[in-house]
């Protein structure tokens, strides 16, 4: 993140309706989102200057910007899969920094199970045939088996079992008991997650995000505006984004993932160490990215992750590390691109505002720090944010 003299905040945060969501458009998704952020922030729409969004539209965000009435004067349709509203949060912070905007919305929407249910696509993820993809598509490589190839690399190489991995869904199915707005609540256990069927060998069905319909919108602004917020601001401390293959075949490591890069820049620019952080919000499609991430991010060592989310270590109650505290892609919400609703439930969670599943800290305060760490694509980009209040 540049450093130059304005500090930047979080001052607005929501969620449009989610899980199920029949009769609304993505359109619309994301302006409930949006207004509800900026309701949330209690600052008037006409001062926001700044738009970034992804996903919706011939020429986003053009169009979205256009459907909530903006016409900004900085915009960013940085699309990097789910890592992209981390990286956007990047990139805002950086332009209210330097004065190119004074305050930037960030809104995601989208209808993706309701989509399905009223056949308009179908549940097969396709990013195409051109370019590097070429030399993978007529082997039938999906998207889902791309992760489960790299969760089998890390077992044989680190000896991380399916148990382990299994233990993932389960705590995130703990946290979201807590949370009224998952879409999925009922405990599973271990065996629950062996036991479902198949969808990519190491992969069952419970190692896989669930899918929803949803929107998010976060607002950020120069420091001056915070006096006018009807919030206490959290503020962005450090940011970091890396990419690092399109192919497989490109990737150095399936055990390494491009957090391990975008963590260490966020970590040194905000100042701080993984150990002072109070909780983490990441992204978490499969089982296998939240337990590789943690590694990368330097919560553990390469090949620790398998002991370390063992014991209860992810929950919100007892967890020497409270993990995804919404319940996460795999029991909460994973409308496609999700890396925005991690940075709502951070802000959430910092302003203690996150209700039954709030965290505390030993001194029965609200936390301090935070991490959200998105992923896009097959791990080929990861943007990482660490937010922190006064």
């Amino acid at each position: 993140m540049t450093r130059v003299s304005r500090k930047v905040a979080v001052v607005g945060v929501a969620l449009s309706d989610c899980g199920r969501v029949d009769d609304a458009t993505a359109y619309t998704l994301h302006a409930q989102a949006a207004r509800r952020a900026l309701a949330d922030a209690g600052l008037d729409r006409a001062l926001v200057d700044g738009f970034a969004s992804a996903g919706l539209g011939t020429l986003a965000p053009v169009e979205v910007a256009e459907y909530l009435g903006l016409r900004p004067a900085w915009v960013d349709s940085t699309s990097v899969g789910g890592s992209t509203w981390e990286v956007m949060a990047a990139h805002a912070a950086d332009a209210i920094a330097a004065g190119h905007a004074h305050a930037v919305l960030l809104v995601y929407g989208s209808t993706a199970r309701a989509d399905i249910k009223a056949g308009r696509r179908t549940g097969d993820l396709s990013f195409g045939a051109r370019g590097p993809l070429q030399f993978e598509v007529p082997y039938g490589h999906t998207l889902i088996a791309k992760y489960a190839m790299a969760a089998r690399r890390h077992m044989i190489e680190h000896g991380t079992t399916i148990e382990q991995l299994a233990e993932v869904a389960v705590q995130a199915r703990t946290n979201a008991a807590l949370n009224p707005e998952a879409m999925f609540r009922d405990p599973v256990t271990v065996d629950d997650v062996l036991a479902g069927p198949v969808i990519a060998d190491p992969f069952t069905k419970l190692h896989c995000c669930l899918r929803s319909d949803g929107g998010a919108a976060v607002l950020l602004a120069a420091e001056e505006y915070v006096r006018d917020c009807r919030t206490a601001p959290v503020w962005i401390l450090g940011t970091g984004e890396h990419v690092s293959h399109a192919a497989m075949s490109e990737w150095p490591d399936f055990t390494v993932s491009p957090a391990a890069v975008s963590g260490r820049l966020a970590f040194e620019r905000a100042g701080v160490r993984p150990a002072e952080i109070d909780f983490a919000e990441i992204y978490d499609a499969f089982t296998y990215m939240t337990l590789v991430t943690l590694e990368d991010l330097g919560f553990c060592g390469k090949g620790e992750g398998g002991a370390f989310v063992e014991k209860g270590r992810l929950l919100v109650r007892g967890g020497d590390l409270p993990v995804n505290t919404d319940g996460g892609g795999l029991s909460a919400q994973h409308p496609g691109m999700r890396g925005l609703f991690l940075l709502v439930e951070a802000v959430r969670q910092l302003r203690g505002e996150a209700g039954e599943r709030q965290v505390r800290r030993r001194d029965g305060d609200v936390p301090r720090l935070a991490v959200a760490s998105g992923t896009g694509g097959w791990f080929c980009s990861s943007g990482t944010v660490v937010l922190g209040r006064n």
